[in-house]
């Protein structure tokens, strides 16, 4: 009796061109390596005094406080705005979904420039601030508004990506039965949706922590104040090669840290 192909009994043979592996296998190499050549320059004897001294801890702990601060922001005003883009429809959504989410593309040196002449001494909102005995410029204010205006898009394309997968079906039985708009959000929306807020916060406090250009241009590099740990990693590489190759480790770390939760969290959604 004849045997019956794989593919006719309901079972498909999937498989990849032998090629594409050759790509993938350069690609992969193209980014390890550096990583790789990166370790081997690092003195671990003298690893720990080498992060630990006064201006790398300094710099770590500005670093995570801003990062903190300007992921709950980023929180506070990402939500409103996923939602809105995702549940709504209005003309004009989508250039103002390409504004949201230009700080994707935009050099973060160009948005460090705009904020300096909004919020600066000379800037749109900066003069009347200063008026009113508020400075924003070169202070660790204008360290979280930098991360803030960097990492606010990482979470609106988490959030609306989840919100636009989920759908509206639970939304509109909540509804149906009574229940008001904040409620429905309350008890129905976000216990849906926050795997993915999770995520996006996630990727939102890693960008924070690795933002470079806006931070210098807008909150400058005052030790303790604005000097965040890249600006410290930038300093140091002048200076002490060895010490800036340590602080970079950390931040690898971090990072390989963020994509670890992040991939937890949209395999939970």
């Amino acid at each position: 009796m004849p045997q019956v192909p794989a593919t006719l009994r309901g079972q498909p043979r999937l498989g990849l061109p032998a090629w594409v592996f050759v790509p993938a296998a350069v690609g992969a190499t193209f980014v390890v390596l550096p990583l790789v050549a990166m370790l081997t320059r690092v003195e671990w004897g003298s690893f720990g005094s080498l992060i630990t001294s006064e201006s790398s801890r300094a710099a770590l702990a500005l670093s995570l406080r801003t990062s903190l601060a300007s992921t709950v922001l980023c929180i506070l005003f990402g939500v409103p705005m996923a939602l809105v883009l995702a549940r709504t429809e209005f003309r004009g959504q989508s250039i103002a979904r390409s504004l949201v989410l230009l700080p994707l593309v935009l050099p973060p040196v160009v948005g460090g420039i705009a904020l300096l002449y909004t919020f600066g001494r000379k800037g749109l909102l900066g003069h009347s601030m200063e008026v009113l005995g508020l400075q924003i410029a070169f202070s660790t204010t204008a360290v979280v508004m930098a991360q803030t205006f960097v990492a606010l898009p990482f979470l609106v394309v988490s959030l609306e990506g989840a919100l636009r997968t989920g759908g509206q079906r639970f939304e509109e039985v909540a509804a149906t039965l009574g229940a008001r708009p904040t409620t429905v959000f309350l008890r129905v929306t976000l216990p849906l949706v926050l795997p993915g807020l999770a995520s996006g916060a996630v990727l939102a406090f890693a960008r924070a922590l690795g933002e470079f250009g806006a931070t210098i241009t807008f909150a400058g590099s005052l030790q303790g104040v604005t000097r965040t740990l890249p600006l410290e990693i930038y300093l140091q590489r002048e200076t002490d090669p060895q010490a800036a190759v340590a602080l970079s480790l950390v931040l690898v770390v971090v990072a390989t840290v963020v994509i670890a939760l992040t991939r937890r969290s949209r395999t939970a959604l």
